[in-house]
C-alpha cells in the first residue's frame, strides 16, 4: 500500500517551507488512540503541519496492521475535525522513528509510511553510510523520504539506550549527506531521550555552536532534533502528588527549542511530554475517583490535556502554528 492511498504526504515540501519560513514541524510519537486523537485535534486547531511518529516499540505494541488502519483513521479524522471547526485541512506525514534495520524500513514503506528514519548511529561512520544509503535507494523508488542520524543521544526511548552523548561532528555531515542521499539529518547537540535528560545540578543546554557549524557545512539542509521534550513540571508535580515517583525529571528549556526552530532545524521530536501529561491526568482522575472503571472517564481528560499541550507546542515553541495553508498550497503546485 502506498502512502498516498492513506492520504499522507512525505516530508520534502514540509521541510522546504520550514527552512524558508523559519519554523520546525512537530514530530509527535503516538502509541494509542487517545494520543493520535489529541495530536490531530491540537494540530488542526493550530493549523500546523504534523509528523505522526511510530517507533519500533509502538509497532510491536499496537501491531503493524492496526497501525496502518490507525494511520488511515488519523487522516479521515483530520478532515472531519477540520470541517467541524471550519478550518483548513493540514498536511500529515506518517514516519518511522528510529528504524534500526533495512528490513524494518522496508516493511514500513510497504505498509504505507511516507517517511522513515534509519538510525545507523550505533555503527561505524562507514557502516552507517552504507546502511543509510541502502534504505535511501529503496525508499526513493516509492517517493518516501529518509532521515539519517549522526551522533548519539543519551537517554532511553523504547529500545534506544545510550549512557552518554556523542556530539555530531560538523566535519562529517557534508560527506554523510552527500554519500547517503538522505533527505534530512538528525544530529546530537545536547538533547536526549526520556524524562531524565540531565543529572541534578546539570544545566540543560543545547549546543547551538555545533548547530551553527553544521548549518555552515550543509546550508539549507533540513536538520532534525530528537529528544526534545521539555518535561512540563506541572505534569511531573501532578504525577508525584498522586502517587508517582518522578524525581529529578528535567527537560529541554522551551526557549532553546524556540531558538532552534528559527534555524535550519525543521523537525523537532517530542514524545515524553505526551506520556507525562497523559499519566498525570490519569493518576489524578483515578485518585480522586477510586471507584471509576470507565476508561472514557479517565482517558478523556488525559486526551483533552494532551490536545492543549500539542496546540501550545505549535503556537509557542515550534512556530509551526498557521503554517499548514502554505504547505498545502505548495503541495498542489
Amino acid at each position: 500500500m502506498h502512502y498516498t492511498e492513506l492520504g499522507f504526504v512525505n516530508s520534502k515540501v514540509m521541510f522546504e517551507v520550514a527552512v524558508k519560513d523559519k519554523f520546525a514541524v512537530p514530530a509527535f510519537n503516538f502509541n494509542n488512540m487517545e494520543q493520535i486523537q489529541a495530536i490531530v485535534m491540537g494540530c488542526v486547531e493550530a493549523q500546523s503541519p504534523v509528523i505522526l511518529q511510530v517507533s519500533k516499540g509502538a509497532r510491536a505494541y499496537a501491531n503493524p496492521v492496526l497501525l496502518s488502519w490507525m494511520g488511515r483513521g488519523a487522516v479521515e479524522m483530520m478532515k472531519s475535525y477540520a470541517k467541524e471547526k471550519g478550518l483548513g485541512e493540514i498536511p500529515m506525514v506518517l514516519h518511522l522513528d528510529h528504524g534500526d534495520t533495512f528490513e524494518t524500513c522496508k516493511e514500513c514503506i510497504e505498509s504505507g509510511f511516507s517517511s522513515v528514519m534509519i538510525d545507523g548511529s550505533h555503527h561505524s561512520f562507514d557502516d552507517n553510510i552504507n546502511l543509510s544509503k541502502k534504505v535511501v535507494e529503496y525508499a526513493h523508488q516509492f517517493d518516501v523520504t529518509v532521515e539519517g542520524e549522526l551522533g548519539v543521544l543519551a537517554g532511553v526511548e523504547d529500545d534506544v539506550v545510550a549512557e552518554d552523548h556523542v556530539y555530531t561532528q560538523p566535519a562529517e555531515v557534508q560527506e554523510f549527506v552527500s554519500r547517503t542521499g538522505v533527505d534530512s539529518l538528525a544530529i546530537a547537540i545536547g538533547t536526549s531521550h526520556g524524562a531524565f535528560k540531565f543529572k541534578p545540578g546539570q544545566k540543560p543546554q543545547i549546543r547551538m555552536d555545533i548547530l551553527k557549524e553544521i548549518e555552515l557545512k550543509i546550508p539549507g539542509f533540513p536538520i532534525v532534533l530528537h529528544g526534545s521534550s521539555s518535561v512540563p513540571q506541572d505534569a511531573v508535580a501532578m504525577i508525584n502528588k498522586y502517587g508517582g515517583k518522578l524525581e529529578d525529571s528535567i527537560g529541554i528549556p522551551e526557549g532553546q527549542l524556540f531558538e532552534a526552530a528559527h534555524s535550519a532545524v525543521c523537525k523537532i521530536n517530542i514524545d515524553s511530554d505526551s506520556r507525562l501529561v497523559l499519566t498525570a491526568h490519569l493518576r489524578r482522575v483515578l485518585a480522586e475517583n477510586p471507584a471509576e472503571f470507565d476508561p472514557r472517564k479517565y482517558l478523556g481528560p488525559a486526551r483533552d490535556a494532551m490536545t492543549a499541550m500539542y496546540k501550545e507546542k505549535c503556537e509557542k515553541v515550534l512556530n509551526s502554528a498557521g503554517k499548514a495553508p502554505a504547505i498545502m498550497a505548495a503541495l498542489k503546485k
